[in-house]
């Protein structure tokens, strides 16, 4: 099968690999029909680590996908061959102390598509756990699909901060992962909803999905909403950019005994917040760590029209055409909001 490697920063190689092994008892085979160019993709192939894990040989990319369901190994009821799925990236273990605490997003022995030494999915056809498969609804497409493991960093993001209807909210960075917090929390009826961005194309889409947007690159942020506010801030801010002090700029967003969620990844592996402002304000600071049981939800809020995951797809390439998706996506070219991989597309 062909697949894409990743050997070094910047050097993604389009490659025949072996066909994956037959399915075992609860697994199955999917071919990859839709598969999307994540942020933390992005940090692995421009540094060759993303945190404190770091390449140590060729890894094939990959956690945002759907696919057709070729093959099913023994005991593997909650799947058929034929059907379209949707799959969740992470294999926790069931049994270690946070997956039994009902954390498996904080699993000590996790596997994940994607990130070294697992293999991800950028390639034609991967063997995963059947547990990990959602059956996609009828009106689903791959690409619907594979944008609903974005839709649940953004609902656990919104879980973890506990506002309820009526708090205002801040989200600095409108990328896919900001504009999908701006719907999750507009449904679970935050408001105003300030969003903090610099790119023109992706303020756009944040006055589209009801936002306040505040163009960083023209106007104080912080004054901004403070005026709005009248001096108070807002009662949670969202950090999905991990760009030069945003860390910083959340906590001065918030009001007094406010909430930050950091959803972020940094690319230097460090958190920086004065500590004064943290502590006058009485923050609590929340790091997001992806999702947990959130695939259903995502499922039902799409089915009902209430969160619009495909107008954030800009660009489509084929499996051949991966390095020219990453190095588009890694410079901001073209007003690049989402890429997907579609392995079953042959180029022009």
């Amino acid at each position: 099968m062909i697949g894409v490697r990743l050997h070094g920063p910047r050097d993604l190689r389009v490659e025949k690999l072996s066909e994956p092994k037959i399915p075992g008892p609860g697994e199955v085979l999917v071919r990859v029909e839709a598969a999307g160019v994540c942020g933390s993709d992005l940090h692995t192939y421009l540094d060759a680590k993303i945190g404190d894990t770091a390449l140590k040989a060729p890894l094939i990319l990959g956690h945002e996908f759907a696919g057709t369901v070729e093959a099913v190994g023994e005991l593997s009821p909650s799947v058929r061959v034929g059907e379209m799925v949707a799959v969740d990236p992470a294999q926790p273990c069931g049994s270690c102390e946070l997956c039994r605490r009902g954390h498996p997003n904080l699993c000590t022995n996790l596997h994940f598509c994607g990130l070294y030494p697992d293999h991800g999915c950028f390639c034609e056809r991967i063997v995963v756990p059947a547990k990990t498969c959602f059956p996609l609804p009828e009106g689903f497409d791959a690409e619907t699909g594979a944008m609903l493991e974005p839709l649940g960093i953004a609902l656990h993001a919104v879980d973890l901060s506990k506002a309820a209807s009526g708090d205002s909210a801040a989200i600095i960075g409108a990328g896919p992962i900001g504009l999908l917090i701006l719907q999750v929390a507009r449904a679970a009826g935050l408001n105003p909803l300030f969003v903090v961005e610099q790119l023109p194309w992706r303020l756009s889409m944040v006055e589209r999905f009801g936002g306040i947007p505040v163009d960083s690159a023209r106007l104080d942020a912080r004054e901004r909403v403070m005026i709005t506010t009248l001096g108070r801030g807002v009662d949670v801010v969202f950090e999905a950019a991990w760009a030069d002090q945003t860390v910083q700029l959340a906590a001065e967003l918030v009001r007094y005994g406010g909430k930050v969620v950091l959803v972020g990844i940094p690319r230097d592996d460090s958190l920086a917040v004065r500590h004064s402002t943290a502590r006058r304000k009485g923050l609590t600071m929340l790091l997001s760590r992806r999702m947990k049981h959130t695939y259903p939800r995502a499922i039902k809020l799409v089915q009902e029209g209430r969160i619009d995951v495909k107008s954030l797809v800009t660009h489509r390439f084929p499996l051949g055409q991966t390095p020219a998706a990453f190095a588009l996506n890694a410079d901001y070219r073209d007003q690049v909001i989402k890429a997907m991989i579609l392995p079953s597309q042959r180029p022009a």
